[in-house]
């Protein structure tokens, strides 16, 4: 395994996040290949054996019990100060807006209830999951500058927004002598390469690193057109992301495809190595070992300068799909209910 520091900070993780969204009791979420905690578990053992040493979860996923299966795993199988913990807060609900809870009263209630979760004292790298509309920047950045001065937080970051939104977060944060975000967790994969428009070349220059969620886009890069899973068929948010461009992103696969055969490698391994070129540490779900031993092989794998050209080439531009389109200034209009158990995030 290669590590590599997380942006402008002091964290070292491991060139693979092991995402948690499939982690979790299964009756608290949507997904119904979610792992139960022995089997999570496994998992988390395995990768940890692997020397991942970066772990990412969400109070979202699965009512908080990917939060609490994980933190349990971590106590059990590693020493605390040798693994990196990521978890991600909500925005405000509408309830909590009524109720006049501020943002530094939601990102505190927030924080206590992941530590209490994950049964930690502190949270590695603390990320804002999506952008809050009905919240005013500034009590963000001071609420979860609090949390960082109370040694709660050691690190921020942020995930599914705009690149203006994350330059104009840092430029506040440095005005106010606030902590800034360090790392983005965005929608990025060969098939979806939007990022690279300004939010790849923000983190470039200011050294942000880029830890994308969706790395083989639900299953899709990592299997042969024509195969399927459990989750490929059950997973209707993926199909909401992909599949009106299934047709386009064929000719991406079967190219991965191809390439894995040449290279006596898996089709994980090559999208992976592809997308190692362009991040800092995608993150990689897994709810198999192989999952994880695929992910673990694709940092041993250098790809050449042709065989990225010609994985990229046959690329379109996609319209924006997922959480990105779901939250945006028209949407919030009438903002969903949010809570920790019926939300579609996906990171």
């Amino acid at each position: 395994m290669q590590y590599i520091k997380l942006g402008n900070s002091d964290l070292k993780v491991s060139r693979i996040c092991m995402g948690c969204m499939g982690f979790g009791d299964a009756k608290n979420g949507q997904h119904s290949w979610t792992l139960d905690e022995e089997h999570s578990r496994e998992i988390i053992r395995h990768g940890l054996e692997l020397g991942i040493n970066f772990f990412d979860t969400a109070i979202a996923y699965q009512s908080g019990t990917s939060e609490q299966y994980l933190g349990c795993a971590l106590r059990d199988f590693a020493r605390r100060e040798d693994v990196v913990v990521a978890t991600k807060f909500l925005p405000r609900t509408q309830e909590e807006i009524e109720k006049g809870i501020s943002g530094q009263q939601h990102i505190e209630q927030m924080v206590n209830t992941s530590l209490k979760n994950l049964g930690m004292e502190y949270i590695d790298l603390y990320i804002y999951h999506m952008w809050d509309y009905q919240t005013p920047l500034y009590d963000i950045l001071e609420g979860l500058n609090r949390v960082i001065k109370a040694g709660k937080v050691r690190y921020i970051g942020i995930s599914n927004c705009f690149a203006y939104q994350l330059a104009k977060a840092n430029a506040l944060a440095d005005k106010e002598g606030f902590a800034k975000f360090v790392s983005i967790q965005g929608h990025y994969n060969l098939l979806f390469r939007e990022e690279e428009r300004e939010m790849a070349r923000l983190c470039a220059e200011d050294n942000i690193a880029m830890t994308p969620y969706s790395a083989l886009a639900g299953g899709r890069l990592s299997k042969h057109p024509g195969e399927t899973s459990k989750r490929l068929e059950e997973d209707s948010y993926a199909k909401f992301k992909y599949d009106a461009t299934a047709e386009q992103d064929e000719v991406i696969i079967r190219r991965v495809a191809e390439l894995a055969d040449k290279r006596g490698a898996t089709m994980t391994e090559i999208s992976l190595a592809w997308l190692l070129t362009k991040v800092t540490a995608p993150v990689v779900g897994a709810t198999k070992r192989h999952h994880v031993e695929g992910a673990a092989k694709a940092t041993e794998l250098v790809l050449t300068p042709e065989e990225i050209q010609y994985l990229e080439e046959a690329y379109q531009p996609h319209r924006l799909v997922g959480v990105m389109a779901q939250n945006t200034p028209a949407a919030a209009q009438k903002p969903p209910v949010w809570s920790t158990g019926n939300q579609k995030i996906e990171s």
